[in-house]
Order: structure tokens, then C-alpha cells, then sequence
């Protein structure tokens, strides 16, 4: 019989009882028993759903407290010197140390003090995981590095879910990809070179696993998808080799998901592990050379329900994939899954009683995808006239979605039509705007501003919730909103930030914000999905042709404009971040959507710049996790994201200055195309990588201006001044400081207060400081 299996589920829980629970410990309010016990319930619901749903193969592991990394990087003891890891058992507050970084004793609500841990260590850096929102924390390697066994967390959950009745397949991060992914500290050696200290480690781990019981383990090798290093293929040989070797009774299935395996094919089948999964859904023309070469007597599992997205399958099209496999290696060699784990799913439709049936009647979370799994597995196992009533509902569904009249707009489509040259370039280049607006702005040299949010406080979020309730009304909600940024924006002129911005009170998310003012989006009441840690993002549904109704941001930024003289920075996010931050229509291609919203950005900037907003910052914080895994597909993807960046911005005048920021990201490889996006200043984070991302700007000569993170606003930890001149004088090495911006790395919407004031204070501080020896230098010379 055909198996049903899943690759993960989601951490956070329906009503994101994780993340509050996490919030709570990091605050000192919950005791480490208590957070452990809702970990503990949120594991034992998750379980039983799948397994309810009809799943065999329920994965065991796939929880985490922060990131399956970060896990990874526990269990191996792949612990950085400055957390104080003695080489015992990573302890909890050892571990968020890692992914916080820690300044102060951490002293549980129970009240006992953490005092291994050291009082000042940053955090570890953290980027994005693959083409997705979600953020893993990067291994730091060296040379000579030692690895041990330091946490017994797999253990620990395969055995809680048997103690329940339940056997699972426990889930780990792959030796090849944990090293791929990571970064050797020096010159000099690639990460690989660590294989055989790491090996060992896992060998122990499969070893106790089967002692414990366990007959599947699932080894997530990601990296498969990737165009691999020399001596990648080497290192998957061996690795496997001695994985299979290590515990025969167990076995192994190999999965890889967000992309095909084309050249490392070869490699992946050639394996001696029991099984391979493959995505069907992102790349289902890779099954027929899948077949052709898979082994006899290996499993094959097929995703062909999508993890990643919210729309119901065309089941017709994932029971002729998984027929076609059956009838190349037979029923006893298939299983079917989600394309990759669920985590990155919102956790239950069911949850969803403000949606419109029709709307709703279009999508599928993580447990009706599971559901789905369950219906695909029936229908080839046992006939189709099994679920003959599941396979129409679903047909029916998918036809009613096509023939909707409310994803068409003629208009919008013509719109887009009409787009010519003249509308995806500034007036002058940058050389001559700059000299225009510094003539209009008047900024000082290293010019300090933030990214755009302030802290998003309890009283903030309270009156948020209060007005959408009908507890207080449009008045009073205003009223609020306007003295939180009157507030905000004293607080700036008194500190001395030479750009401000008005906070953002108003707005909820930096994409829901807009989507909620956009035709063609709708949004959903519980459909979070895990960004990193205890950050929870709820992406609207692009599910028509996007258009704007009216100006969305110029009142509130007209409004902080006339409380300062300063100049007000207005705060748009940028059509491909609104686009990657969405869960995105799957009839029509990304571009044609990301286009439709480049223009409705457009006519907001040009709306800002008639304010007399002068300084407009448009986010493309998402450009660098749009760009296709392969290099051979990045040509296409960039053309059309850039391409979009300058419909927005290219309606603005010479005079106007338009900024963009980018997240975590690795810059090198798209910096040309990053500059084809001739944004006046760009602000990228690079505090956590010590302005080693800065590098890729200066090797490629970046001619605009830069704003380089020197403050980590995902940590709780508040840098010093001298940090973050230490950071300015790293930038000014390689830099002009004509070139300088200074400013946060990212939004402060999810610091409080008490952090961001020492912190801008202290960066303030810092530029003060570096002007005046750039004065006096200038003056000696």
C-alpha cells in the first residue's frame, strides 16, 4: 500500500501558544517548566491530528523553540566560545543566548540564575532559509572545530511521542547541508572540511535512535536543490556511507524539497538510504528523470501537495503523478507528502470564521493539506471510487476559483499593458540627483535615521485591538494613534536623529498594512506562520488583480510632517517584499502580479512626493529570497523584480529621495542587479556579520549611498556607543563617508521602548562622534 507521510508541521500552534509562551519565559514571567509544558502540549496535539488524518509516517523532532538550525547546532555542540559551552548538554538559556545573544544574567521566573552563560555575547548571525520568509540562525564554524553530542532533544521526542501511543519518524537536519549552510570563521578552509569531525555525531544519533525503537528517520538534505561546491557530491557519498552503515536496521529517507535535483540527480539516487523525497510541486517535471533512474526496492516520496502555499490542490493532477510513479516501482515503494514540512503553513482553516465561503472554500492549511495527503493515498491505494466525493469537492473547487469574476480586472490588465520605458527610469542619474537633494534636504555627513517602525508597545496593540472590536471609536482611535506620533517624533528631534519617521502606530504589518487598502487581497484571522523564534507573520492572499483605490499612507505622514522641521521620511513597502510576504495567487505568473503592485506603489509615491514628502523609503526586504535557487534562473526573476522596483520609484522627482532596505541577506551574487535598482540610498542589516555583508558593495564599487546596520534590533541586547563606532570605522575603511548613512538594521516594532533608547541614543552618539573627527581630519589636512 501507498504510504502517507508529512515532513513537519507547524510550531506555533493555531493561537500562536508558542510564541506567547516564549515571550512570556524571555520576560520572566513564565518559569522554564511551565514554557516546556505548553512545548509539551503543542507536540501532543500536533501528533494526534496527523496521525488522526490519517498520516503513517508522523514526524517526531520537527518542534522547535527557535529554528531546526539552531537545533542542529545544539545537538552537534557546535557551540560559539562566547556562550560559555563547557561541552556538556546545551541548556535552554545557553541555547536562546545563541539566537538572542545575551547581556545580562539570565534569571528564570522561578528565580534561578543562569550564571554559565556570559553577561555580553551578540547573537549568531541569521539569514533566510532558502526562498523563504523564515530565518535560520547560521552556523559559526573554524577550522579544528570539535563537535559532541550535546542535547538529547531528538531522543527526548521520540520517546514522549511513543509514551503517547504514537510512533514516529524523527526528523534532522542533514551533516552535508548543516555544513553547507554554515560559515567557517578565517580564511582558508570551506565548512566541508569539517565532514569527518561531524560524522560521528550523527552516527550516534541514528544508533540511539534505533535502539530506542525508531525504524524511519527523515534527513532533510535541502542543499541537494542547490548548484553545490566542489567537493559537495564527495561529501554526500561519504556522509551516507557511513550513516547507513551506522544503524542497517534504520532507515533513511532523504529529503530534499523547494526544487528540482537536475545535475545532482546522479548523486541523490545513488545514495544507500532507503528512501528519497523529492517536491513535486515546485518542480513536477523532475519525476520522469527520477524514474528513469531510481533504484529497485527504494522509496519514493512524491510532494505533491504544496507546503508552502494556502490553495486547495488540483488533486486530478497529484493522483496522475503518484499513478505514474506506482506504475514504474510499485505500490509498496511510494509514499506521499506535503513538498516540504508544513511549517511554513498556517496550522488550520477551521480556525478561519471571518472569511466568505467562497473565499474560504478555495484554501487549505496545514491540516486540510494533510487531509488531502490522506485522500491522494486512498485514491491510489484503493481506487478512486473510494473518495469519489472528496475528488469532486476538491475538482468543483478548483473550477469555481477559475471562473470567479472577482479575480479579473480588465482595466488593471490593461494598465499593465501600457508599462513602457519611460516609466522604469529615474530622470537624471544618480550622480546628478544626489547633488539636487542634498541642496533640498541640507543633511548632515553621516546622517542618521531609522528603518521605520517604533516599538509596537502593549498600549499600542491594546487600542489596535479595542478599535477593531468596536470598544472605542474612529475618534478616539485617531486621537491615540496621533499623540503616540507626536510622541515618537519629539523623542527623535530630542536625540538628535537628523531624518525621522512617523513610527508606524497605524499599521499592523508592514504588508498587512497595505494589502488591507489594496484591491484583489483578503486577509485571514489566524494565518500565522513562523518568520523566526517567537516571530509571527500573518501573510495576506493575493487571490486577484491588485489595484489602489485611494491614497494609503499620506495622511499620517503629511500629519508628522507638520510636527517637525526635519525631513519626514514617508515608509512604503516595495511591490516584490509585498509579493514574497504574501501567499500569492498560483493562476497567473509572480511577475504579472508583482507588476500589477509596482504600479499601485507607484501612485502612492507620487502621491507622497505632492505632500511634499521628500525623503520616500520603498522596502524591498524581500528581493534577495525571491531570487531562484539556481543561478541559471536568476537572469529572469531579477529582470522582473528590478523592473518592478523602478516602476515604483522612477515616478519621483530628481529632488526626491527615495531609499530602499534590505534584510538579512548575502549580497554578492545580485549586487549588480541591486544597483540596477537605483534607490538613492540603500540600508542593508550587517551588524550580526560585523559589516562582512558590506563587503559585496565595496568590491563591486557601489556608487549611491549606504546605510549599514550598526545595531541588531532581533536581539534584546543594547550595543554600546563604541560598538557601534567600531562598526562606523569598519564602514569608513571601505566606504566614503559621503557614502554613509547611519541607522538600525532593521524596524523597531518588535523591541521595547527601554532597549531602543539606549540603543539610538548610543548610535546617535556615535555618529556625532565620527562627524567631528572627520571634521577635524578634513581641517588638519
Amino acid at each position: 500500500m501507498v504510504i502517507a507521510a508529512n515532513l513537519g508541521f507547524p510550531r506555533i500552534g493555531v493561537h500562536r501558544e508558542l510564541k506567547k509562551a516564549l515571550e512570556g519565559y524571555w520576560k520572566g514571567e513564565v518559569t522554564e517548566h511551565a514554557l516546556k509544558d505548553v512545548a509539551k502540549e503543542l507536540r501532543k496535539t500536533h501528533w494526534t491530528l496527523q496521525h488522526r488524518a490519517g498520516i503513517k509516517h508522523v514526524p517526531s523532532n520537527d518542534f522547535s523553540f527557535y529554528d531546526q538550525v539552531l537545533d542542529t547546532i545544539a545537538l552537534v555542540g557546535a557551540v560559539p566560545e562566547r556562550y560559555g559551552f563547557k561541552g556538556d548538554k546545551v541548556d535552554l538559556a545557553t541555547y536562546f543566548a545563541m539566537a538572542r545573544g545575551v547581556q545580562n544574567k539570565h534569571v528564570h521566573a522561578d528565580g534561578e540564575a543562569c550564571n554559565h552563560v556570559h553577561q555580553d555575547a551578540a547573537a549568531m548571525e541569521m539569514t533566510k532559509w532558502f526562498d523563504t520568509n523564515y530565518h535560520y540562525i547560521v552556523p559559526e564554524l573554524h577550522a579544528g572545530q570539535k563537535f559532541t553530542l550535546a542535547s538529547d532533544k531528538i531522543f527526548d521526542e521520540f520517546k514522549e511521542a511513543k509514551l503517547q501511543g504514537l510512533h514516529t519518524r524523527p526528523v534532522v537536519l542533514g551533516p552535508v547541508s548543516f555544513l553547507l549552510l554554515g560559515k567557517m570563521k578565517g580564511e582558508g578552509a570551506s565548512t566541508l572540511s569539517l565532514l569527518p569531525e561531524l560524522l560521528p555525531v550523527y552516527e550516534r544519533v541514528l544508533k540511539q535512535l534505533a535502539a530506542l525503537g525508531a525504524d524511519w528517520i527523515q534527513i532533510d538534505e535541502p542543499c541537494l536543490v542547490l548548484d553545490l561546491p566542489k567537493g559537495a557530491a564527495e561529501a554526500y557519498k561519504t556522509a551516507y556511507e557511513k550513516l547507513a552503515a551506522a544503524a542497517p536496521a534504520l532507515h533513511i529517507m532523504l529529503a530534499t524539497y523547494f526544487g528540482d535535483l537536475r545535475e545532482n540527480l546522479e548523486t541523490a539516487v545513488s545514495l544507500p538510504v532507503a528512501g528519497l523525497h523529492i517536491d513535486l510541486v515546485r518542480a513536477p517535471e523532475q519525476l520522469d528523470a527520477v524514474l528513469a533512474k531510481f533504484p529497485a526496492k527504494k522509496s519514493l516520496s512524491l510532494g505533491v501537495i504544496n507546503g508552502r502555499n494556502i490553495w486547495r490542490a488540483d488533486l486530478d493532477v497529484a493522483v496522475k503523478l503518484v499513478e505514474k510513479a506506482v506504475a514504474k516501482i510499485g505500490t509498496e515503494w511510494v509514499q506521499i507528502a506535503p513538498s516540504c514540512s508544513l511549517q511554513h503553513s498556517p496550522v488550520d482553516l477551521d480556525a478561519e470564521d471571518k472569511l466568505d465561503s467562497e473565499l474560504k472554500g478555495w484554501l487549505a492549511f496545514a491540516k486540510q493539506k494533510l487531509a488531502e495527503v490522506a485522500i491522494i493515498t486512498k485514491a491510489v491505494s484503493e481506487g478512486q471510487s473510494v473518495v469519489k466525493s472528496e475528488l469532486e469537492d476538491a475538482r468543483k473547487s478548483v473550477e469555481a476559483r477559475k471562473a470567479s469574476p472577482r479575480i479579473h480586472s480588465p482595466a488593471v490588465k490593461e494598465r499593465v499593458k501600457k508599462i513602457d520605458a519611460s516609466m522604469k527610469s529615474r530622470k537624471s542619474p544618480f550622480k546628478d540627483r544626489i547633488k539636487k537633494q542634498e541642496a533640498a534636504l541640507k543633511l548632515p555627513l553621516l546622517p542618521t535615521t531609522t528603518i521605520g517602525s517604533f516599538p509596537q508597545t502593549a498600549e499600542v496593540r491594546k487600542a489596535r485591538a479595542d478599535f477593531k472590536a468596536g470598544r472605542i471609536d474612529v475618534a478616539a482611535y485617531d486621537k491615540f494613534l496621533k499623540t503616540e506620533t507626536a510622541n515618537c517624533i519629539k523623542y527623535q528631534e530630542e536625540i538628535g536623529l537628523d531624518v525621522p519617521v512617523h513610527g508606524e502606530f497605524e499599521r499592523n504589518d508592514m504588508v498587512e498594512y497595505f494589502g488591507e487598502q489594496l484591491e484583489g487581497f483578503v486577509f485571514t484571522k489566524n494565518g500565522w506562520v513562523q518568520s523566526y523564534g517567537a516571530r509571527c507573520v500573518k501573510p495576506p492572499v493575493i487571490f486577484g488583480d491588485v489595484s489602489r483605490a485611494k491614497p494609503m499612507t499620506v495622511a499620517w505622514s503629511t500629519y508628522a510632517q507638520s510636527l517637525t522641521k526635519l525631513p519626514m521620511k514617508g515608509m512604503l513597502t516595495g511591490p516584490v517584499t509585498i509579493l514574497q510576504w504574501s501567499f500569492v495567487r498560483d493562476d497567473q505568473p509572480r511577475s504579472e502580479t508583482c507588476r500589477q503592485i509596482a504600479l499601485a506603489i507607484r501612485d502612492e509615491v507620487a502621491d507622497l512626493e505632492k505632500a511634499n514628502i521628500n525623503i520616500i523609503q520603498i522596502d524591498e526586504a524581500a528581493i534577495r529570497e525571491g531570487l531562484p535557487l539556481r543561478r541559471a534562473d536568476w537572469k529572469a526573476y531579477l529582470d522582473w523584480a528590478v523592473e518592478s522596483f523602478r516602476i515604483t520609484a522612477s515616478v519621483a522627482k530628481d529632488e526626491t529621495q527615495i531609499h530602499t532596505h534590505m534584510c538579512y541577506s548575502e549580497f554578492n551574487d545580485m549586487i549588480a542587479s541591486i544597483a540596477d535598482m537605483d534607490a538613492d540610498v540603500i540600508s542593508i542589516e550587517t551588524s550580526r556579520s560585523q559589516m562582512e555583508l558590506l563587503d559585496a558593495f565595496v568590491n563591486f564599487k557601489y556608487p549611491n549611498q549606504i546605510g549599514p546596520g550598526v545595531y541588531d534590533i532581533h536581539s534584546p541586547r543594547v550595543p554600546a556607543q563604541a560598538e557601534m563606532e567600531a562598526l562606523l570605522r569598519k564602514a569608513l575603511k571601505v566606504l566614503s563617508s559621503e557614502q554613509i548613512w547611519v541607522n538600525p538594521d532593521c524596524g523597531l516594532k518588535t523591541r521595547g521602548w527601554k532597549e531602543v533608547k539606549p540603543a539610538l541614543e548610543a548610535m546617535v552618539a556615535a555618529a556625532k562622534k565620527l562627524r567631528g573627527e572627520l571634521k577635524e581630519k578634513k581641517m588638519a589636512s
